[in-house]
């Protein structure tokens, strides 16, 4: 099946064609790297991570390029707070997204351009931009001219006014027009700044993607994805300024804009104090449950996230982990793979993420096709091949089922500091050969009060021919 997207800047689902067959190139929007990444980052991290895996699927090169942003208000704010440097305040977080990216199974992209590298790139942009008369300076700042480009709002889809009801916009009184935007301001005192024609200053955020693409990608690439809250007026601003300092249209072929999470139906926001990191999720479930959950809703659709949600997700990903434990345990990949016919069901999961990225019908393909493991010729390498274009199913089962999150390794709050950890895995060993030799003794009574300890510490066991195995509920 052939790839299609839907593309916001048409509002319909549109057959992906590259500019460039043999290399196809996208670019997302990373952090501004103030702190750790909430639930709403990782959506779409994990969402076009997915992507990736897909283009790379079909097509023989793909450059993907996601920015961080390591100058802002915000890092300059966060690193006064702490009394701290900004670039160890952004250094510290970069290196926490790495951190939890990796455990989510993100691939890294090609290329992870730092907005403060890329200085003078902006500053040459916002210069042909003024050449081209799309710009002016005004005390030291650098605006774009709104109503000098003539498809300014044609990604939102909104007129200029309309773009500015309800929108925050900065007052600046020596603006031509109250949409004008900054792509250059002053900075003095301890605020960040570089030498540039108009002052020493620091860019706007919306030139430092526009600057990055065009360094790394060239003038035209094939997709753009980011939050639905990024296309206006981030995205939006991104075109003018692309398309106008270089006169090439279109400046991205297809606009792909992951849906909101809300928490129990409420918008996540600070504001009402019900925004959750990653690094907090990960401290209390399966890093790859987490996963699961950002895919089990169709993208352009909005997310509730939920403790039930997440609960359902980890009963899935259990079931098919178990499937694969049951199937044939420890199973290596053979040294040379041999190709065979795709099985349908693998191929229906490749044809729902073929059609943008149907990642809930992609799963329910997945779980009909863990079903068919050691029948129809289906074994275990199948199944992870097929899997991984999802991110998921990599793990050995024993260590998935083995797995505590942080929290539960951690002791009570009602324990010392010296208290024993009575739930690691060797004190578990210990504890089922014990239980061993008390059925050997028959002894079976003894034998109970064990399993029935481990399970109250959310151990479960199970006998099977080769022994007893264990799981963590």
């Amino acid at each position: 099946m052939n790839l299609q997207f839907f593309n916001t800047m048409s509002r319909n689902k549109e057959p992906f064609i590259p500019l460039d067959p043999q290399c196809v190139r996208f670019y997302v929007c990373g952090p501004t790297v103030y702190n750790y990444i909430h639930i709403g980052n990782a959506r779409p991290a994990v969402i076009f991570d997915v992507l990736f895996r897909v283009l790379r699927h079909h097509f023989p090169q793909v450059k993907y390029v996601r920015n961080i942003t390591d100058v802002d208000d915000k890092i300059h704010q966060a690193a006064q707070a702490a009394s701290t440097s900004i670039s160890e305040i952004s250094d510290r977080f970069i290196k926490a997204y790495h951190q939890d990216l990796a455990a989510l199974g993100n691939l890294p992209p090609n290329v992870e351009p730092r907005a403060t590298k890329h200085i003078s790139a902006m500053i040459q942009m916002i210069e042909s931009l003024i050449d081209n008369g799309f710009a002016y300076v005004a005390e030291q700042h650098v605006f774009f001219a709104v109503t000098r480009d003539p498809s300014y709002g044609q990604l939102s889809h909104r007129k200029v006014d309309e773009m500015l009801a309800g929108a925050r916009v900065d007052p600046s009184p020596f603006k031509r027009h109250p949409g004008d935007f900054v792509l250059w301001k002053p900075s003095s005192g301890d605020w960040p700044g570089w030498s540039s024609p108009w002052g020493w200053g620091r860019p706007g955020w919306h030139i430092e993607c526009s600057a990055m693409i065009r360094q790394h990608l060239g003038e035209q690439i094939d997709i753009h994805g980011g939050g639905q809250d990024l296309i206006f007026p981030h995205h939006e601003n991104e075109i003018a300024q692309s398309e106008c300092a270089c006169g090439k249209k279109p400046f991205v072929k297809y606009w792909l804009h992951n849906g909101y999470i809300t928490m129990d139906h409420e918008k996540m926001s600070k504001s009402l104090g019900n925004m959750v990191t990653v690094r907090e999720l990960l401290s209390r479930y399966p890093a790859e449950v987490i996963r699961y959950v950002l895919l089990s809703t169709h993208y352009r659709s909005p997310l509730n996230w939920s403790d039930d949600l997440i609960e359902q997700s980890q009963q899935r990903l259990n079931r098919l982990y178990q499937r694969l434990r049951d199937a044939q345990p420890n199973q290596p990949a053979p040294s040379v793979r041999v190709e065979k016919p795709l099985h349908p069901l693998a191929q229906s999961l490749y044809d729902a993420l073929a059609d943008d990225l149907n990642t809930p019908l992609a799963l329910m393909h997945l779980q009909a096709y863990v079903q068919q493991l050691n029948t129809d010729d289906v074994d275990i390498n199948d199944v992870r091949q097929t899997a991984q274009i999802l991110g998921l199913l990599q793990q050995d089962p024993e260590h998935y089922f083995k797995y505590r999150p942080t929290s539960q390794q951690l002791p009570n709050e009602d324990q010392s500091e010296t208290s024993p950890d009575t739930c690691n895995e060797s004190v578990i060993e210990r504890s089922i050969a014990a239980r061993n030799q008390a059925r050997h003794d028959k002894n079976f009574v003894l034998a109970d009060e064990i399993r029935q300890s481990l399970l109250a510490q959310g151990v479960e066991l199970e006998d099977v021919p080769q022994g007893t195995r264990w799981r963590r509920r």
